[in-house]
């Protein structure tokens, strides 16, 4: 059956559509930089750490005093070995799992996974291991600086 359409609703459905053509990718020319920063994936620099990570630093200096936000990407079948931070971090797994472990007896064996979606707080001064087993994940860091790592005394 066919179905008749109003001058009004044809009218309707080719603006519809028109406006569904005209959608441009997303470019940081069409806004006002007053007002919004956006990097998109391809923008962030990401830097090769020792131990089997890459971290792309978001906002701030994570070496010095004051907020940053740091990205982290753990590489599969790596992870650190039992270390402390001076300040509170708090941590959002973006993809796939985090797997962690605390105190000073290094175990991967025990390592418990937490998966995408998943909010952590590292506490300050304690201490803690993590990395990725079979996949890559990527958190986001948000702390307070200086951010240094002060490995576990080895017994």
């Amino acid at each position: 059956m066919l179905h008749s359409f109003t001058i009004l609703q044809l009218t309707r459905l080719a603006l519809a559509i028109g406006l569904s053509l005209s959608f441009s990718p997303l470019s940081a020319a069409d806004l006002d930089p007053k007002a919004i920063s956006i990097k998109l994936p391809d923008q962030i620099k990401w830097v090769a750490n020792p131990g089997g990570s890459e971290s792309a630093v978001l906002v701030g200096d994570p070496s010095k005093p004051g907020l940053y936000v740091i990205l982290n990407k753990w590489k599969a079948h790596h992870n650190s070995k039992p270390h402390s931070h001076p300040n509170d971090r708090y941590i959002t797994v973006i993809s796939g799992t985090w797997w962690v472990g605390t105190g000073d007896n290094y175990d991967p064996d025990s390592l418990k996974p937490v998966p995408a979606g998943s909010f952590v707080t590292h506490y300050g001064k304690e201490i803690h291991y993590d990395g990725a087993k079979d996949g890559d994940a990527i958190l986001q860091i948000v702390g307070i600086g200086p951010a240094t790592s002060t490995p576990a005394a080895t017994k």
